[in-house]
């Protein structure tokens, strides 16, 4: 027979040595939980017999007290279920009283925390809309996960727990199981021809945590930071909250203009980098753009942080080998991540250090979080050395194929010359380009009204011109959803488009990338992606 849940006690002072009595107390203590919302409408409240035994009073005072909470309209009785927190209690009585702007200041916040509180207010700003609501079409950072082995999975984390190894529940290393760091390592130096032995492996809790981790451990408030423009807006965000100084440096058909980012800032910190596959451009960084970039780290100092987040999925040719590979100076730090490679909320990625910053990142580390769940990274190093992560692999990199060649095909079908196709030769999403002084971020926003997750490619922009569009996920989602979604975000765009003239070509032009502010092809053409 299942039992009622028991309602949790609150915290309520009562002095038995006060005049006043202690019904009293106790009613008092209970209404302010209410008006200071720790105890929320609905809420079960504790029996009146264990109350009094928890508070080793006699019942009767805890009855009176009820009996008035419940009178006055704090308390409702459920036939046969107990007492609860009213529903029924107005907002303003229960709102939380804001602070006041002339308290932001006040003498007891410390300059750090004023500082800290400036930062994540503008980020808070420019926080993102329904476009990161959830999965569906086109969320950016959902995989596969209708395909991911779940019963291999569940097997391994079945084993794992049949063995009771004490060991996993013990404090793990910050570095991360040894295991799993000899298997990251043997895949990255065959896989991604990346110099590395385990020793230099760190694993964390994905590729966000990578970039908090190195930004607390290479940068100091003012630090100058080159950030690929248009790039990735989680980098923005960790290299913001650190106190950098932000230099954004456009892309191009050859990846990062280095000689661009010299012009402004010849004396970077840190350069962030996705040369496999430009986020959100998708273009790949020419071998010329790498070396020149390789050379000014060499001479000036500057650590390069590589995320390379999904560069197994390449569809026209080969995978590119990563940029830490022709490293030889030890300037590159190298992330990876298996949250777009499997699911999401897996949460583990990995940081292949140069040596001499092992120890550094290792003290960081320590005063974070410690270490990485334990069990995941036991279950993951065996799905790795069993074969299931390569299998799988090459599964979905041939159902991101069929589903990008779906959404360019329906991309072509609805917005025809009106967007052009960019970065669709890899990846799990693409970049489609709208005409100048289309706004993107309020089709966006309506867009997620209607349950897609599209996100615009403007917010992709430090400075401006900011090129306008859409970055559109598929590695998610079913053919089915894609052409439905296409549809649907045609829908929606429609009152901001430009009415193309007659005789338009119906599919979009695509090209590898482009910097803002180049003329667009006067003459579209059909998509390479559609011959195919």
């Amino acid at each position: 027979m299942r039992r009622a849940p028991v309602g949790i006690l609150p915290v309520i002072d009562v002095d038995r040595g006060s005049a006043t009595p202690l019904y009293r107390q106790l009613y008092d203590g209970y209404r302010q939980a209410i008006l200071e919302r720790r105890l929320r409408a609905g809420q079960r409240l504790p029996s009146t017999r264990s109350l009094a035994a928890e508070l080793r009073v006699s019942r009767i005072p805890v009855l009176n007290a009820f009996e008035q909470l419940l009178a006055e309209g704090y308390f409702e009785s459920r036939v046969g279920s107990g007492t609860f927190v009213a529903q029924s209690l107005p907002d303003a009585l229960v709102r939380p009283r804001a602070r006041a702007a002339a308290d932001a200041d006040a003498p007891g916040d410390s300059s750090r925390a004023r500082v800290v509180g400036r930062r994540a207010a503008e980020l808070v700003r420019d926080a993102p809309g329904r476009w990161f609501g959830g999965p569906g079409a086109f969320n950016v950072g959902q995989p596969p996960v209708d395909r991911f082995p779940l019963k291999i999975w569940h097997r391994l984390v079945a084993r794992h727990s049949r063995r009771f190894d004490p060991a996993l529940l013990h404090y793990g290393a910050p570095m991360g199981l040894l295991r799993l760091r000899e298997q990251v390592a043997s895949y990255l130096r065959t896989a991604r021809a990346v110099r590395c032995e385990a020793d230099q492996i760190m694993i964390v809790s994905g590729s966000q945590q990578a970039l908090d981790l190195t930004a607390r451990a290479l940068l100091d408030p003012g630090s100058p930071v080159w950030l690929e423009e248009p790039g990735y807006f989680g980098a923005r965000k960790a290299f913001t909250m650190a106190g950098a100084r932000l230099v954004p440096v456009r892309v191009d058909d050859e990846g990062l203009d280095v000689e661009a980012g010299i012009r402004r800032c010849p004396r970077a910190r840190a350069v962030f980098v996705t040369p496999s596959h430009q986020f959100p451009l998708g273009v790949t960084m020419s071998a010329a753009r790498r070396l020149r970039l390789l050379d000014f780290a060499r001479r000036s100092g500057a650590w390069i942080i590589e995320d390379d987040y999904d560069s197994e999925y390449r569809f026209g040719n080969l995978p590119i080998p990563a940029l830490q590979g022709l490293d030889q100076d030890s300037r590159v730090i190298y992330f990876g991540t298996f949250t777009k490679l499997l699911f999401p909320s897996l949460r583990l990625g990995y940081i292949v250090l140069p040596r001499d910053l092992v120890q550094p990142f290792e003290a960081v580390r320590r005063s974070m979080d410690l270490f990485t769940h334990t069990l995941h990274q036991a279950v993951l190093a065996d799905f790795i050395e069993e074969g299931h992560f390569e299998r799988h692999i090459r599964r979905t990199r041939l159902l991101c194929r069929e589903r990008r060649t779906a959404l360019v095909e329906a991309l072509g079908e609805h917005f025809g010359a009106q967007l052009e196709v960019r970065g669709d030769e890899a990846g799990m999403f693409l970049s489609g380009v709208l005409p100048d002084g289309v706004p993107d971020r309020e089709i966006a926003h309506r867009a997620g009204e209607r349950g897609l997750r599209v996100y615009p490619l403007s917010r992709c922009y430090i400075s401006r011109p900011a090129l306008p569009g859409f970055v559109l996920g598929y590695g998610g989602i079913r053919r089915d959803e894609i052409a439905a979604g296409v549809r649907t975000l045609r829908e929606v765009a429609d009152p901001d488009l430009p009415r193309p003239p007659r005789g338009a070509a119906v599919a979009g032009s695509v090209r590898p990338g482009a910097p803002a502010g180049e003329p667009r092809p006067s003459s579209p053409s059909a998509t390479p992606s559609a011959q195919r």
